[in-house]
C-alpha cells in the first residue's frame, strides 16, 4: 500500500547483492561529481546562497513569483559576480 507521498514500502529484496553494489557505487561516483561541479562552479552556491538569504529576510508570501522574479532578474550575473568578488552588501534585488 502506498503512503503519503506516493511511494510503495521498501521491498529490501528487490534488488540482488550485485545490484545493490552497482547502486550504491552510482551514489558514491554521482556524489563525487557533483562536488566536483561544485568546486569549478562556486557560483552555484553563491547563486543559491543569495538566494535563500534573500528569502529568509523578506518572507515572500508568494516563494514561486519570488523565486521567478529573483531568477529572472536582467542584472543576476553582476550580483554573483559581486557576490563572488567578496562585495556581500550587493544584492541587487531591493
Amino acid at each position: 500500500m502506498a503512503d503519503k507521498s506516493g511511494l510503495e514500502k521498501l521491498d529490501f529484496g528487490a534488488l540482488s547483492i550485485q545490484q545493490q553494489q552497482q547502486l550504491r557505487q552510482f551514489k558514491i561516483n554521482t556524489r563525487i561529481n557533483n562536488e566536483k561541479y561544485l568546486r569549478e562552479h562556486p557560483e552555484t552556491e553563491a547563486l543559491i546562497s543569495d538566494f535563500l538569504r534573500d528569502v529568509f529576510l523578506k518572507r515572500p508570501t508568494d516563494i514561486r513569483e519570488y523565486a521567478a522574479d529573483y531568477f529572472t532578474n536582467p542584472n543576476l550575473c553582476l550580483i554573483i559576480g559581486s557576490k563572488l568578488q567578496g562585495d556581500p552588501a550587493d544584492t541587487g534585488t531591493d
